[in-house]
């Protein structure tokens, strides 16, 4: 299978993820109240270039966007729940935001996604947040040598449907490598058993996306990136790159 990755690579790939690592590090340090996501773009971009690597983000142009993405991090606020432009929005005491990073480091690249309530936040979306990152290291635990992707999608998405979250529709995580998006489909929902069989160098993207009310819904905002909530409610993203390994489960995008 060409997708999967040697040690050494996925030892650069280990290296980008650091660097994205640390630039979602950075940016939930400055987040606060009166803060633009601009400015956090800004502190992003500063960390990536630091580190002499590329981001993978900005002006990222798949084929069914209308614009290339004009950000070096996805901003998603409240009922965003993914793809949010880091533009001029000045955060409020209580926001939850998700922050999503890529960057490449010598070809190869790293994602992850963090989000969190700015201020004080209502305590449903303080669970919202913890559930969210609870589904994330359910999968993460799945993504070993033997099971199937069902198993690891059902590791996700099957605790997270029973506890009344929407899981947003038609969008998962995903292989990466040499491009930020590639083969296979990790889907956030499934059965267990089914799908392919996980094997020794196989690196995804995992990133469930749990939304209030238990709607799976969603529209394109007006800037034609961002992906809202139909039903209006708070959602939350979280995300890792996972290398599969005879030892386990190794989060690639760590500082």
């Amino acid at each position: 299978m060409s997708m999967l990755k040697s040690p050494d690579q996925i030892a650069m790939m280990r290296e980008a993820g650091r660097v994205v690592a640390n630039a979602l590090s950075a940016v939930r340090e400055q987040a606060a109240v009166g803060v633009s996501l601009k400015e956090l773009d800004d502190v992003a971009a500063a960390v990536i270039s630091d580190a002499g690597a590329k981001p993978a983000f900005l002006d990222y142009h798949p084929r069914w966007a209308a614009v290339p993405f004009p950000g070096v991090i996805c901003t998603s606020v409240n009922d965003a729940v993914v793809h949010g432009i880091p533009n001029g929005y000045v955060l409020e005491d209580g926001d939850l935001l998700s922050v999503d990073c890529g960057a490449f480091v010598e070809g190869w690249c790293g994602d992850a996604a963090v989000s969190f309530v700015v201020g004080d936040g209502d305590p449903a979306d303080h669970e919202l947040v913890k559930a969210t990152e609870a589904a994330l290291v359910r999968g993460i635990d799945a993504a070993r040598i033997g099971n199937k992707m069902g198993d690891l999608a059902y590791a996700i998405g099957g605790e997270a449907k029973r506890a009344g979250y929407g899981l947003l529709a038609d969008h998962g995580g995903h292989g990466i490598g040499r491009t930020m998006h590639a083969e296979p489909p990790v889907p956030n929902l499934g059965r267990p058993g089914r799908g392919m069989k996980l094997e020794e160098g196989l690196v995804i993207a995992i990133e469930p996306m749990l939304i209030l009310g238990g709607k799976d819904d969603y529209y394109h905002d007006e800037d034609e990136w961002t992906l809202r909530s139909a039903n209006g409610r708070r959602a939350a993203h979280s995300e890792h790159t996972v290398a599969v390994t005879a030892d386990g489960p190794m989060i690639l995008t760590l500082p």
